[in-house]
C-alpha cells in the first residue's frame, strides 16, 4: 500500500457516498472483486455491482454518523452510529485496501446491547 493514501479520508470518503446515496461514487471506492461479509448473519456479496446493488436497495430511510475511524497499514475499522425507523444500532466495520487504495474487503458487525451481569463491585459506571 501506498503512503500516500490516507485511508481514515477514504473510509470517510465511502461512508459519505453511501449517505448522499451517490451510488456512482461508492462504487468507485471499492475494487471490482469486493468482499462483503456480515460474519451475523452469515451473508457475503461479492463483486462491486452486486455490492453496490446491496447497499442501493437497504430498506428504510437510513441515516449513519461516522464515529470513529482508526487506521494501519492496509487496513481501517470505522465505528458508525446507523439510524433507521427511530432506531439507532453500532455498525463496525473492518476494511482492507489494496495497492490503489480500492476497497477489497469489509467485514461488518452488528453488535446488539445487552444488560451486563450483576458484579460484586461497584467499580463500574453505566452511561
Amino acid at each position: 500500500m501506498s503512503a500516500s493514501h490516507d485511508l481514515a479520508a477514504l473510509v470517510r470518503h465511502y461512508w459519505a457516498a453511501a449517505v448522499a446515496r451517490d451510488w456512482a461514487a461508492f462504487g468507485d471506492t471499492v475494487h471490482p472483486d469486493v468482499v462483503y461479509r456480515v460474519p451475523q448473519t452469515r451473508e457475503v456479496v461479492k463483486g462491486r455491482a452486486d455490492y453496490v446493488e446491496f447497499n442501493r436497495t437497504y430498506p428504510g430511510d437510513w441515516q449513519l454518523d461516522v464515529v470513529r475511524v482508526a487506521t494501519g497499514p492496509g487496513q481501517a475499522v470505522s465505528r458508525c452510529d446507523f439510524k433507521v425507523s427511530g432506531a439507532t444500532a453500532v455498525g463496525i466495520s473492518f476494511f482492507t485496501f489494496d495497492e490503489a487504495g480500492l476497497i477489497t474487503a469489509i467485514d461488518d458487525f452488528w453488535p446488539e446491547a445487552y444488560e451486563p451481569p450483576v458484579r460484586m463491585t461497584a467499580v463500574v459506571q453505566r452511561y
